[in-house]
C-alpha cells in the first residue's frame, strides 16, 4: 500500500511541533507493584487566591455540623434511587443523574422536569425544621458533549473529533455554551473535561479522549475548564452563567492492558506522569474544582484506594485545591471494599463517595466507622471542608431555587442558533480527509447526487453514546428537535443550489443498482459507521470494522460507474481498507453530533464551485494499517501505520491513495459478554443445555431431548429459517446457557439488563425460575412464575444484572441464564443479551 503525502514531521507540525511526546515503552511484568515518588511528578500550587470569607464560612459550618450532616455531605447518591424526602432526612450533600437516570424515569422527558426535580431536590435539602444546617446540595451531570442527557440542547462533537480539530480557542466556547445550557435546568455540575490519553484504540472510552498525544490533551484541559468555569481570579469565575468541572479520570485509564475499561495499567511511572496526568496540571491551573477517582489501577492498585496518587500526587505535588469525587460506585472494586463499605479509598483521599444506589448503607457504615475510629475526625473534617470551600466558591452556599437563578427556565437558549452555530463550526474543523483521489471532492451542489446508508438520516447514530441515554442507544431524530442530520444538511444545500438529492438508505445491498435508480447520479455518497457505545460496553478485541452492508454498497455504486464518497462515522480510528479502497473519497467524521450540516459545508462547493469550507482537521490518533495495530502513539508507530498522527488532506493535496491490503481481515465473532444466544443459538463459546432428572444434554441444531426425555429444544422458524428455539418440558427441569467463566463485574457495577426476548406458547401451573451462575457457587434464582403463567406473544423482559452481584460471583460467571420449571412449560425464545437499562429494568423480571 501507498500514498503520497507531505513528510510526517511536516504534517505533525501541524498540530504540534514536530511530534508527540515520546513515551516510554510498557516495561516486563513485576514480582510487585512498583513505587509512586511524589518528589518526581509536576509541583505547582493552586491558583486560586485565598478567601478569608469563604475559609471563615467553612469553619463556622464545620463547628455547627452534626456527625450525620457531614457523612451526608461526603455521599452522593443517584436520582433513580433517592427521593427529596431522603435527601433531606440523610443531609446528602450532592446528588448525580447517571447515564440513564431521569426525572420520571424517562430518559427523553421534556428540560421543564429535569428543572422541576431539581426545585424539589435542592428544597429537601435546605429544610432546616428539623433543627439542621440545611446546607444546600450540588447537582452533577455527564454534560460530556453539550447538556447531552436533555432533548433539545445543544450536542457537539464527541472528544475525538474536537482533537482533530486543534483549536483550544474553540474549546472554550463549547464549555461556555454547555455551561449556559446546563443552567437552564438548575443544574451546577458536570462531569467533564475528560483528560484521558487514549493509547490503545481497543477502548470503548476512546472517543472521549482527545488524542493519544498528551501536548493537545494539555492543551485542551484548560481551555474546556476556563470555558466552563470562568476565567480563574476573575469576576466571572463560578458567576451565575458558569459551572463546576470535573477534570478525569485520575489517573491512567486510557494506558490499561490490552484497552480493557476499568483494566490495570502496567505502564511506567514515568508515562503515568508524562503521557497520562498530562491534562493536569494545566486543568488545575485553570482553577477545577473537581477532580474524578479513575476506576483503573496501576500494577494492581486501584486509583479510588491510592493515596500516594490522590493525596500526596495530586494534592501535595500539583497544587489541587477542590475535591475528590468518586466514579459510579468505584470505591467498591477497592481491595477489601464493597460498595456499602469502603474506609480505605475514604482515608486514601477520596472526599466525596459516588454511590448511585449503594448510597444509603453506604452512608450507615460510614457513620459507624468515624465512630469506631476507623476514619478518623479529622480526615471526614478535611473532606467535608473541601466539599463546602467548592460550595461556597461556586456561590452554592448562598443559593436560591434553582428555577429563581439566571438562565433556568429559559428553554429557548436550548440548541439556540448561536449555540448551533458553534457547533456546527466544531463539525466542520473536525472532519478529516482521508482519501481523494481524481479531486472527487469538492461537490457541486447543483449536481444530480445519491445519498446512502441509513446512519445519513439518524442523528442518534452520529451523536453516539451518552446522548439522552447512558450508551445512546433507542434515540429517533424526533428526540432531537434542535438538530440536522447529515441528509437533511446535504439536502438543503442541494435545494439551495438548485441540484438533485436522491435517499436510498439500502442502495445496493441487494439486486443491482440499475433496478433502483431512475437516473444515474453524478455522485454517491455513502454514510456509515459504528452504533452508539458507551464506556466497557465498547471495548473491542480488534479494530475490524466488520459491518458489510456499506461495503456492499460501495462496491455496486463503483461498479455501475458512479464516484463514490465515504463518510465514516466513528468512535476511533478503525481498520476499513476494503471499504476505502471501494471509495474514491473517505472522510473521517467521528461522532459530529447534532450538526449534520457542518458535513455538507466542507463536502459541497459553493456555486462557483470553489470549496466553502476547505478541511482542516488533522488526524489526533494513528490511523491502524491491520486490525491489530491498536497501539501506535508517538515513537511506538510502526512502518505499518497506515494515516500517521498529524495526516489530513485539504483541497490543496493532489495525493493519490493506491489499493490498501485487505488480507488482515478478521473473521466474524460474538461478543461472549453482552450477546448469549442470538437467533435462537447460543453465541460462541456459549452452549445451551437442557437438564432433567437424568442429567444433562447440550442442545445442537435441529432438535435434542434430555437424558430422561422430560425436555425437549427444537429449532422453530420466525422471521427466518430456524432462528428461534422451541423449549418444551414435560416435567421438572431446566434450560441454561453455560459456558467458560466471564468476567461481568464492570457490566454488573454499570446499569446492565439481561433482556430476554420470548413468548409462552404452553403456560406453566407450577413454579419457574430464573437464575444466574458463578463458578463454585450455586444459582441465584429469583422467581418469575408470573411471567410464564400465561401465553403470550413475543415480549421482552429484563432484570438487573446488579441483582445477583452480592449473591453471584461476577468475575467467574459460567450461566447468565437457568430458567426452571417444576412441570409443564413450552417457550419459544429468540434471543438473550446484554443491554443498557434505560429505565425498563429492575429487579423483578
Amino acid at each position: 500500500m501507498k500514498y503520497q503525502t507531505p513528510s510526517l514531521c511536516l504534517l505533525v507540525m501541524a498540530i504540534s511541533g514536530c511530534g508527540p511526546t515520546s513515551t516510554a515503552p510498557v516495561p516486563p511484568e513485576r514480582t510487585s507493584a512498583p513505587t509512586i515518588h511524589p518528589e518526581q511528578w509536576p509541583q505547582q500550587s493552586s491558583p486560586l487566591t485565598t478567601s478569608l470569607a469563604v475559609e471563615a464560612r467553612v469553619t463556622e459550618l464545620l463547628e455547627k455540623m452534626t456527625l450525620e450532616e457531614k457523612v451526608g455531605q461526603v455521599i452522593q447518591a443517584d436520582i433513580a434511587s433517592v427521593t427529596p424526602e431522603e435527601v433531606r432526612k440523610y443531609h446528602l450533600g450532592s446528588i448525580l443523574n447517571g447515564g440513564n437516570s431521569a426525572p420520571g424515569n424517562d430518559n427523553r422527558t421534556a428540560a421543564k422536569n429535569w428543572l422541576a426535580l431539581a426545585d424539589a431536590m435542592w428544597q429537601a435539602s435546605v429544610d432546616t425544621s428539623d433543627g439542621y444546617l440545611g446546607i444546600p446540595l450540588m447537582w452533577g451531570v455527564d454534560a460530556v458533549h453539550g447538556h447531552n442527557n436533555i432533548v433539545g440542547a445543544t450536542l457537539f462533537p464527541h472528544n475525538i473529533g474536537l482533537g482533530a480539530a486543534n483549536d483550544a480557542e474553540l474549546m472554550t466556547r463549547i464549555g461556555e455554551i454547555t455551561a449556559r445550557e446546563i443552567r437552564v435546568t438548575g443544574n451546577d455540575w458536570t462531569f467533564a473535561p475528560t483528560v484521558a490519553v487514549a493509547q490503545d484504540d481497543r477502548w470503548g472510552r476512546t472517543f472521549e479522549s482527545y488524542s493519544e498525544n498528551p501536548d493537545i490533551v494539555a492543551r485542551y484541559a484548560g481551555a474546556l475548564v476556563t470555558g466552563l468555569q470562568g476565567k480563574v481570579n476573575t469576576d466571572e469565575f463560578l458567576s451565575d452563567e458558569h459551572v463546576i468541572a470535573t477534570v478525569k479520570h485520575f489517573v491512567g485509564d486510557g494506558s490499561t492492558i490490552g484497552g480493557k475499561d476499568q483494566g490495570d495499567s502496567n505502564v511506567s511511572e514515568a508515562e503515568l506522569r508524562d503521557v497520562h496526568a498530562a491534562g493536569y496540571p494545566p486543568a488545575i491551573q485553570a482553577g477545577v474544582q473537581v477532580a474524578m477517582a479513575s476506576y483503573n489501577s496501576w500494577y494492581g492498585t486501584k486509583m479510588h484506594g491510592f493515596k500516594a496518587m490522590l493525596t500526596d500526587v495530586l494534592v501535595g505535588r500539583m497544587g489541587f485545591d477542590g475535591f475528590v469525587v468518586g466514579d459510579w460506585n468505584g470505591h467498591g472494586q477497592v481491595k477489601g471494599c464493597e460498595p456499602t463499605s469502603c474506609p480505605q479509598a475514604f482515608n486514601a483521599g477520596l472526599d466525596m463517595f459516588m454511590a448511585p444506589d449503594s448510597w444509603k448503607a453506604l452512608y450507615e457504615n460510614t457513620l459507624a466507622q468515624v465512630k469506631d475510629g476507623t476514619i478518623s475526625q479529622a480526615r471526614l473534617d478535611e473532606a467535608v471542608s473541601r466539599i463546602l470551600r467548592v460550595k461556597a466558591r461556586a456561590g452554592i452556599l448562598d443559593s436560591v431555587l434553582p428555577s429563581s437563578r439566571p438562565y433556568a427556565g429559559d428553554f429557548d437558549l436550548l440548541g439556540s442558533d448561536d449555540h448551533r452555530a458553534v457547533a456546527r463550526e466544531a463539525v466542520r474543523k473536525s472532519l478529516v480527509l482521508l482519501k481523494n483521489n481524481n479531486a472527487t471532492l469538492p461537490i457541486s451542489p447543483a449536481a444530480t447526487i445519491l445519498v446512502a446508508g441509513a446512519a445519513a438520516d439518524d442523528v442518534g447514530q452520529a451523536a453516539g453514546g451518552w446522548t439522552l441515554s447512558w450508551q445512546g442507544t433507542g434515540n429517533k431524530n424526533s428526540d432531537f428537535p434542535n438538530s440536522q442530520s447529515i441528509l437533511d444538511g446535504l439536502r438543503e444545500q442541494v435545494a439551495q443550489a438548485g441540484g438533485s438529492l436522491s435517499y436510498l438508505p439500502s442502495v445496493g445491498v441487494s439486486g443491482s443498482i440499475g433496478d433502483t435508480l431512475s437516473q444515474q447520479p453524478d455522485v454517491a455518497i455513502v454514510v456509515f459507521g459504528e452504533q452508539p457505545y458507551a464506556e466497557f460496553q465498547g471495548d473491542r478485541p480488534h479494530l475490524d470494522y466488520q459491518d458489510t452492508t456499506a461495503l456492499a454498497q460501495l462496491k455496486a455504486l463503483q461498479a455501475a460507474g458512479i464516484p463514490t464518497v465515504s463518510v465514516f462515522l466513528s468512535g476511533r480510528p478503525m481498520w476499513v481498507n476494503p471499504e476505502i479502497n471501494a471509495s474514491d473519497a473517505f472522510v473521517a467524521a467521528w461522532l459530529p453530533g447534532t450538526e449534520g450540516g457542518g458535513i455538507a459545508d466542507v463536502l459541497l462547493s459553493g456555486s462557483d464551485r470553489a470549496p466553502r469550507y476547505d478541511f482542516t482537521g488533522k488526524l489526533s490518533f494513528s490511523w491502524p494499517a491491520t486490525p491489530m495495530d491498536a497501539r501506535q502513539n508517538g515513537d511506538q508507530a510502526t512502518e505499518q501505520t497506515l494515516f500517521p498522527f498529524g495526516y489530513g488532506l485539504s483541497y490543496s493535496d493532489t495525493s493519490t491513495i493506491d489499493r490498501l491490503d485487505e488480507s488482515t481481515a478478521v473473521a466474524g465473532e460474538g461478543d461472549p459478554t453482552t450477546r448469549f444466544l442470538l437467533a435462537g443459538d447460543p453465541v460462541t463459546p456459549w452452549q445451551l443445555m437442557i437438564t432433567d432428572s437424568a442429567g444433562t444434554e447440550v442442545v445442537y441444531p435441529p432438535q435434542a431431548t434430555s437424558p430422561a426425555g422430560e425436555l425437549s429444544a427444537i429449532a422453530a422458524d420466525d422471521m427466518a429459517q430456524e432462528d428461534t428455539v422451541i423449549v418444551t418440558w414435560q416435567a421438572a427441569g431446566s434450560v441454561s446457557i453455560q459456558g467458560e467463566a466471564v468476567d461481568l463485574s464492570r457490566q454488573s457495577n454499570g446499569d446492565m439488563a439481561l433482556a430476554l426476548e420470548y413468548k409462552v406458547l404452553q403456560p406453566t401451573a407450577s413454579s419457574v425460575s430464573l437464575a444466574l451462575q458463578s463458578d463454585q457457587r450455586d444459582p441465584a434464582q429469583v422467581d418469575v412464575t408470573s411471567s410464564f403463567d400465561r401465553t403470550s406473544d413475543w415480549q421482552t423482559r429484563y432484570i438487573k444484572l446488579s441483582c445477583f452481584s452480592d449473591k453471584v460471583n461476577m468475575e467467574q460467571l459460567v450461566s447468565p441464564m437457568q430458567i426452571t420449571s417444576d412441570g409443564p412449560l413450552s417457550i419459544q425464545i429468540r434471543q438473550l443479551v446484554l443491554v443498557a437499562n434505560q429505565g425498563q429494568a429492575s429487579c423483578q423480571f
